[in-house]
């Protein structure tokens, strides 16, 4: 569980260094494409991949190539998503996303539904649901924020991407090819699809966004590298992980949002927490 706990923290601090970056004016695309140069060379120097490893049989290369495709693309997605539908509802769209790997964990990776995993993925749903449940901040605010067309095709992009990307990544963690190899593949697939579109717009690169790119880079890498890894600790219960992870990271989000942020915590949201950790308790395996 520790590994699992990191990646979550991992996770929330790539989420608070993204909301800083909003109000520091910095650009999040340039951020985002240092940041897989900096993972691809976190991979590289700590964990040693061997390219030939990347030849065997078991490589997943489609695997590898969609990681490549949706890692930075559902970045600018939710992106997008912040801009036209704001922080509130692109938080939302990318945890209710933990439905997708849910079905998945059954229908896909056929994981036996118990009836411990069952009791722990209604709680982990309603907990979910508590923590999604924000006070109003300001009535007017809240009216003008109305969803456009726009911002329900990038909220349902989120949705979906964050949802396939966390089964991709169970994909990996299962297909047995090298672990440093594929992680390092997908990072250099991903760099070169954001450099070369960064390029085509002719961005002009600020040092401020090189800079927190680095840091991203740096959380980034221990997200992805720990999930995968609790994937590879709990291969026979992908329910345990998707859930801890996406029910984690909200509640502990949720409170760094009301500590750092001064963000609004109503009884309903600390009900959430409550049964957040309920959740995770009877997904572990006995």
């Amino acid at each position: 569980m520790l590994i699992l706990f990191t990646s979550i923290l991992c996770s929330v601090a790539v989420s608070v260094l993204l909301k800083i970056a909003r109000k520091q004016q910095i650009d999040v695309a340039q951020a985002i494409a240092v940041n897989y140069v900096v993972a691809a060379s976190l991979c590289f120097f700590i964990l040693r991949p061997d390219p030939a490893s990347l030849l065997a049989p078991a490589t997943p290369w489609w695997i590898l190539a969609a990681l490549g495709f949706l890692l930075p693309s559902v970045f600018l997605i939710m992106a997008a998503a912040v801009r036209h539908a704001g922080i509130v509802l692109s938080d939302a769209a990318q945890r209710l996303s933990l439905f997708l790997p849910l079905i998945a964990s059954f229908v896909i990776f056929q994981e036996t539904l118990t009836q411990s995993k069952a009791l722990g993925i209604v709680t982990a749903l309603v907990a979910l649901v508590c923590l999604l449940l924000r006070p109003r901040q300001n009535q007017n605010a809240e009216a003008a924020a109305t969803p456009s067309y726009t911002a329900i095709l990038v909220l349902l992009g989120v949705w979906f991407g964050y949802g396939v990307i966390d089964i991709m990544f169970k994909q990996l963690a299962k297909s047995g090819a090298a672990f440093p190899s594929s992680l390092f593949t997908a990072f250099v697939l991903a760099g070169i699809l954001i450099f070369a579109w960064l390029t085509i717009r002719r961005t002009q690169w600020a040092r401020r966004n090189i800079v927190a790119g680095l840091a991203l880079g740096l959380l980034n890498f221990g997200n992805i590298y720990f999930y995968i890894r609790a994937h590879q600790v709990f291969p026979e219960n992908p329910t345990l992980v998707f859930s801890a992870m996406n029910i984690g990271v909200i509640s502990l989000g949720t409170l760094v949002g009301a500590g750092l942020f001064r963000e609004k915590l109503s009884w309903v949201n600390a009900l959430g927490i409550a049964l957040a950790i309920g959740a995770i308790l009877l997904l572990i395996p006995r």
